[in-house]
């Protein structure tokens, strides 16, 4: 299913946003979009109908103009009816949240760009993200813990216990006390 597009460079002022867009695009992504830009230049081009209206690229073009550019990449696209239009706007913003990440591979990928010097801070990823990223495969140790040994005893808990099973946590106590949930999330 073939559908011949266009390639071209549009004026920024020949853009129009779509309205009813409901993707949102905070200040700080904006700016991450823009660093990308400038890194890697302008490769995904903005998707818009045949009177200018934005169907995908509204962050990239607010990038864009934050970088003061006056023409961008644009696809102009002329099979889509008015009702494809308006899903394909939200099909484009959402689908692309469905997937997941192979977080070995990713883990590989990133630490090959770190040691070649890349700034990892414009691939989008956060301080928290990049640290549970690159932890998540660092080994628990074993406690020596003998089974055997503690089968043979009366096995009974009682309230504010806490077991470590690997990285995870289970604490016995009441989920509605907040002091239960302070005590578990504390100090590992």
């Amino acid at each position: 299913m073939e559908k011949e597009m266009q390639y071209y460079l549009a004026d920024v002022s020949e853009l129009i946003p779509y309205v009813r867009n409901a993707r949102t695009h905070s200040e700080a992504q904006v700016a991450q979009i823009a660093a990308s830009i400038r890194e890697f230049g302008f490769l995904s081009p903005i998707l818009v109908a045949e009177d200018n209206t934005i169907l995908a690229g509204h962050g990239r073009l607010a990038a864009a103009l934050k970088l003061g550019l006056k023409k961008v990449p644009c696809v102009k696209e002329n099979h889509l009816t008015e009702t494809q239009k308006r899903a394909y706007i939200i099909a484009d913003n959402k689908l692309s949240l469905n997937a997941g990440w192979d977080n070995e591979l990713l883990a590989v990928e990133l630490s090959e760009l770190e040691g070649a010097d890349f700034n990892l801070d414009l691939l989008g990823f956060d301080e928290a993200e990049l640290s549970g990223i690159f932890d998540a495969d660092k080994d628990v140790s074993d406690d020596d813990f003998d089974v055997e040994k503690e089968l043979e005893e009366p096995c009974f808990s009682k309230t504010g216990d806490i077991w470590t099973l690997g990285k995870h946590r289970i604490i016995c106590g009441d989920s509605t006390d907040p002091s239960t949930f302070e005590k578990l999330l504390g100090e590992t």
